[in-house]
């Protein structure tokens, strides 16, 4: 038998016999937390903290010799701590490791240094300024359809109507997104895993450099002083790319909640929602409610909305009726000069303090 070695700083974890029945696992080393691995008779052990984001290596998987981390899938050798290949300076520390009268010991003192590669940070997690300029006016399309054989949407009708008039009347500059135009993975739920794996910004975006959610990211948080969201009515609720939408903006919200930082400020919401049966007030208070949780603020009367009942099957029929309305033309108009008054009002002066409060709820971390 082995003698054991010399006492320090080496830490006796448990019964090598036990502890190679898990693959990995998560320890507590001399103040230190360790994944701790077993792959064909040999023990790693590395630093359980990951370079990304902080997420816990322990509680990942194995992928062959490399740690996966549960968080967002960075990769580091169980054993020496690098970076999985083509990223080997992207380094963990390592612990050495013995067994000793069957037992596992961990030094609790790593023998290597910790190595980040260096990143550019990401373009949009640049401190929200606003610059100088008109009122800028940024219009969100949700209604799903094909490219190849497009449609009439209500709810479009009177987006580019409050845009126009947004853009001829009210000297504003304008932008329009149709999120059918995007290609943008759905929320995998990171925040499910924890509150801290969802970042700012989002993980998909920082990894994905084909997600074009960033161009919507950018609009609402670095350039827009008023967003007006257009959405149809599905089956009561509002469309399923708005639905995606907002799972992904999980990550402005959780910013608050993380690190208290409030990324939405002094900004103006205002909603179009259009729909062959009735739904408006359901999906209007979501809304509402969504937005309102992001920092958006809301004009008198925030929303504009038409809905031709619960037996309004004959769905050409409810276009033709808002292709005919002057009254919804004139709302959209409407709705756009009170969200561009706000917009107004609120550069003209500094309603908000420095730092904002969310009542209710207690924010995990520091900073503002």
């Amino acid at each position: 038998m082995p003698p054991l070695p010399e006492a320090g700083d080496w830490i006796d974890v448990g019964a090598a016999d036990e502890l190679a029945r898990t693959p990995l696992r998560e320890l507590k080393v001399g103040g230190h937390r360790i994944a701790l691995s077993y792959r064909d008779g040999v023990f790693g052990a590395v630093s359980g903290v990951c370079n990304h984001s902080g997420g816990p290596l322990g509680q990942g998987r194995l992928d062959r010799d490399f740690i996966v981390c549960p968080w967002h899938a960075y990769k580091f050798h169980r054993v020496t701590g690098s970076g999985e290949p083509g990223f080997e300076d992207d380094r963990v520390p390592r612990h050495e490791v013995q067994q000793a009268g069957g037992r596992v010991l961990v030094r609790a003192e790593p023998s290597s240094q910790r190595h980040k590669l260096p990143h550019a940070p990401h373009p949009l997690a640049r401190e929200p300024v606003r610059g100088p300029g008109p009122v800028r006016v940024l219009g969100l399309a949700t209604t799903a359809m094909n490219a190849q054989q497009p449609r009439v949407s209500t709810s479009e009708l009177l987006l580019d109507q409050a845009l126009a008039h947004a853009a001829d009347t009210l000297g504003a500059a304008t932008q329009r997104l149709a999120l059918r135009d995007l290609s943008f993975r759905a929320c995998e739920g990171y925040y499910s895993k924890s509150a801290h794996a969802c970042t700012w910004p989002c993980s998909i975006t920082q990894m994905d450099p084909d997600d074009q959610l960033d161009r919507v990211y950018e609009g609402l948080v670095h350039w827009a002083d008023v967003v007006l969201v257009a959405t149809p009515i599905r089956w009561g609720a509002p469309s399923s790319l708005y639905a995606r939408l907002v799972e992904r903006l999980n990550c402005v919200q959780n910013q608050i909640t993380t690190h208290g930082k409030v990324l939405i400020r002094d900004k103006v919401a205002a909603l179009i929602v259009t729909g062959g049966q009735d739904g408006v007030q359901a999906v209007a208070g979501q809304m509402l409610g969504f937005f309102a949780e992001l920092g958006f603020v809301f004009p008198p009367f925030p929303y504009v909305a038409h809905s031709r009942g619960w037996d309004a099957e004959d769905m050409e029929r409810n276009v033709a009726a808002v292709q005919r309305s002057e009254s919804l033309r004139q709302g959209a108009r409407a709705l756009v000069e009170r969200a561009v008054t706000l917009a107004q009002r609120l550069q003209a002066s500094t309603l908000l303090p420095a730092r904002l409060e969310r009542g209710g709820r207690k924010a995990h971390g520091g900073g503002h």
